[in-house]
């Protein structure tokens, strides 16, 4: 097994909630060893909908610079971590679209035997969370990807509570990642992490 670990960070954020969660995810990663690269989605909403929120139009101006998630990420990562804000239950648009262009990298193969884990908020603590993180694994269950949750694997768990994935409760994006969703954001990075490693080099012994 040659070089580190690769992880793409891939997700959609209007006002920012899931970006921060997306930082504390590469942040955890590269922290266990991996080369990360973090990947925005195209927006799709139409400009007059985001100059109507204030909050949307800062966020996008702030982070102009992050590059744009290409096919190519997916190919190039060993290990794949998906933020969304939830929509209805069920990942944003935005993502979705992303995952909709993927079909010549599944027709090849070329995104099956990967780690594939995820990441979430919602406007309100009943919002969807758990299906919201269920609708990206379904997407990794078709790629046959090994989907990778944090589980009850670390004692911060048992406070932030979501077996499936991190995930926040933003209040509709009033209220920022707390210390209890970072550190959730990180375990579920690192074991990712801790899992893609592994599989790489039990593919490569076989």
């Amino acid at each position: 097994m040659e070089g580190r670990t690769k992880v793409a960070v891939i997700y959609y954020s209007a006002t920012g909630i899931t970006y921060q969660m997306a930082q504390a995810a590469c942040t955890a990663a590269e922290e266990a060893g991996a080369e990360v690269r973090l990947r925005k989605v195209r927006e799709l909403a139409p400009e007059e909908a985001i100059r109507s929120n204030s909050g949307w139009h800062a966020h996008r101006l702030e982070t102009q610079d992050v590059m744009e998630a290409q096919p190519d990420d997916l190919s190039w990562a060993d290990v794949v971590i998906m933020g969304t804000p939830t929509r209805y239950g069920v990942m944003a648009a935005q993502l979705k679209q992303f995952i909709d262009a993927t079909g010549p990298l599944w027709a090849q193969g070329l995104l099956a035997n990967k780690v594939y884990a995820g990441f979430c908020s919602t406007a309100t603590s009943h919002g969807g969370q758990e299906a919201t993180l269920l609708s990206m694994f379904h997407v990794f269950y078709h790629w046959g990807g090994v989907v990778v949750a944090p589980g009850y694997t670390d004692p911060s768990q048992f406070v932030g509570g979501n077996p499936y994935g991190a995930s926040h409760t933003s209040n509709n994006g009033e209220v920022a990642p707390d210390d209890i969703a970072l550190t959730a954001t990180g375990v579920t990075a690192r074991r990712a992490v801790l899992m893609g490693t592994a599989l790489r080099k039990g593919l490569g012994d076989s």
